[in-house]
Parts: C-alpha cells; sequence; structure tokens
C-alpha cells in the first residue's frame, strides 16, 4: 500500500486551478426520451459498487447507509436521448488518421483501491495506472472524474500526477460537478456522468484540437473509463467499463493494458459510439489481434 508522501505544492495549486466553482443552482437536467428500437436497462438507480458517495459524518453503528437514487432535484435518473440512440446505431467506420479523444477517467475502483474510505492519500494503485495515466494524456485530452468528495480527489491526483502531467490534464471534476441538490450531496446518492456536462463546460470545449475552427467533443469522441456501467447510464455507447479494482496486485490480464489498446482502436473509428455498441470492451480480448476490417 502507498504511504503518504509529503503534498507538492505545484501540483495542488494547478489541481485547484482546474477545478471549477460548482453551479449556484443543483442541475434540473431531465432525461430524454428513449427510441422504441433501443435497449433500455431497468432503472434500479443505484449501483451497489458505488463506493464514493458516502455521508462526511457516517453513522456510528458500523454499516454504511443505502445508495438511493438522485432526487428531481439532482436531474434525476437519465436515460440516453433518442437522437444519441439512433446516432450509435449505425455500423462502425473507420477513420483516414487516427483521432485525439476526450478521455474521461474515474479513480476508485478503476485506477486505485482504497481500503479505507475515509483516507484518500492512502490508496493501492492498479497495476500500470501511472503508466497508463500518463499515456492518455500523452496521446489524447483527459479529464478525471469522481463522484469523490474534491478535498479527496486532489488528494488523490497529487499522488497519481508529477506536476508536468498535472499541468496537461484538460480538468479535475469531483463530487460538487454532478448538479446534485444539497441533500444529495451529503447522502450516499448515485450519481450519474452525464458526459452532455463536460461537452458544454467552456474549459473541456475549448480543449478540443479544433475548438477555434468549430471542432468539439461528443458522443463520437468522449470515452468514459469506470468501473460503473451505471453512472453511464445517459450516454452507455461511450463507455469503457473495467472490473472493479479491489487492490489485486496480481490481476491477470493487467486491465489497463487493454483499455489502452482498445483505446488505439477507438481513435481509428469515424463514431466510437457505434464501435463501442457493436464491440464493447471486453476483458481478455486484445484488440491488436482483430483485424482492420472487423475493427470498421
Amino acid at each position: 500500500m502507498a504511504e503518504t508522501d509529503p503534498k507538492d505544492s505545484s501540483v495542488t495549486r494547478h489541481l485547484d486551478a482546474l477545478r471549477h466553482p460548482p453551479a449556484s443552482k443543483p442541475s434540473t437536467t431531465t432525461a430524454g426520451p428513449v427510441a422504441k428500437s433501443g435497449t433500455r436497462r431497468p432503472a434500479k438507480g443505484a449501483d451497489s459498487r458505488d463506493r464514493d458517495d458516502g455521508p462526511a459524518n457516517p453513522s456510528n453503528h458500523g454499516d454504511r447507509d443505502p445508495i438511493t437514487p438522485p432526487s428531481a432535484a439532482s436531474g434525476g435518473i437519465p436515460e440516453p436521448t433518442a437522437a444519441y440512440l439512433v446516432r450509435a446505431s449505425f455500423a462502425p467506420m473507420l477513420r483516414a488518421t487516427p483521432q485525439p479523444l476526450l478521455v474521461v477517467i474515474d479513480l476508485n475502483g478503476t485506477l486505485l483501491h482504497r481500503p479505507q474510505k475515509r483516507a484518500a492519500t492512502k490508496f493501492v494503485e492498479r497495476p500500470l495506472a501511472r503508466a497508463f495515466l500518463q499515456r492518455c494524456i500523452d496521446k489524447h485530452r483527459v479529464v478525471i472524474w469522481s463522484s469523490a468528495r474534491p478535498e479527496n480527489v486532489r488528494h488523490m491526483c497529487e499522488r497519481l500526477l508529477t506536476p508536468e502531467y498535472a499541468s496537461r490534464v484538460v480538468a479535475v471534476w469531483g463530487r460538487d460537478r454532478f448538479g446534485l441538490s444539497p441533500s444529495d450531496y451529503n447522502r450516499r446518492t448515485q450519481c450519474y456522468k452525464r458526459l452532455t456536462r463536460l461537452w458544454e463546460d467552456p474549459v473541456v470545449r475549448a480543449s478540443h484540437p479544433l475548438a477555434e475552427q468549430g471542432g468539439g467533443w461528443n458522443q463520437g469522441n468522449t470515452v468514459l473509463i469506470d468501473d460503473s456501467a451505471e453512472k453511464a447510464r445517459s450516454e452507455p455507447h461511450n463507455a469503457v467499463t473495467l472490473p472493479e479494482f479491489v487492490g489485486d496486485m496480481n490481476e491477470k490480464p493487467q486491465v489497463l493494458t487493454l483499455v489502452e489498446e482498445y483505446l488505439d482502436t477507438l481513435a481509428w473509428q469515424t463514431d466510437i459510439s457505434t464501435y463501442i455498441r457493436s464491440r464493447p470492451f471486453t476483458v481478455g480480448r486484445s484488440e491488436a489481434a482483430v483485424p482492420a476490417q472487423e475493427q470498421g
């Protein structure tokens, strides 16, 4: 298990600058309709593995409060819109050249495991986590988005990122970026990572390589890497869902190596949501072994 290191002030300053102040009002975003031909998941409203959403002062009886669906004031339980499902329904097509992606990466359960939920600086890194994160930053545009509280997200990022790599992260978002009502924020509320929030954010939008020419991030070029499929409920065909990391340093296969291969394949797709819909990420399958004609 990693030991606590002294804080790197330059990383801290940059991470603080990346985080934007929360909106003054909770989100009132409502889910759009679902195409009749689209596959709908049951409205569970809670992922039992959602570990980062506990209240600041849990009860003393030893049991954590149950995870509850978000209230209407927090936007409720989202569903993919009809337009989203239609766009993802087409056959995948290869590009002539690869494109940079907006890669949105979760922390706990994805890149690391926190045995003590309230000790943000004490965690076990998933094998190759730092190298994977650095290569994503080298190749793509990266946003770190966790449902943990902002101060805990900052502590985790300080441990994972060098100052140089921290300076190249587009944004670091925590629990304050889900549009939760005050009461939901302080409960173990199921969080949903609505990618539209990222696409509409001025800082994230400006990070697109062709932003000045009208280019932007959308379902065709955005990937959400998380261990919870439920969090990707509003844009399911942009999700790369990993098995939850619980501290096994001998995990086989090494999941992040497979994810990196999958991202390399996605970069060649005209619209990555069509590819993920038709060929979702699967542990145990190497994208490097997939013929180009099958990938397309």
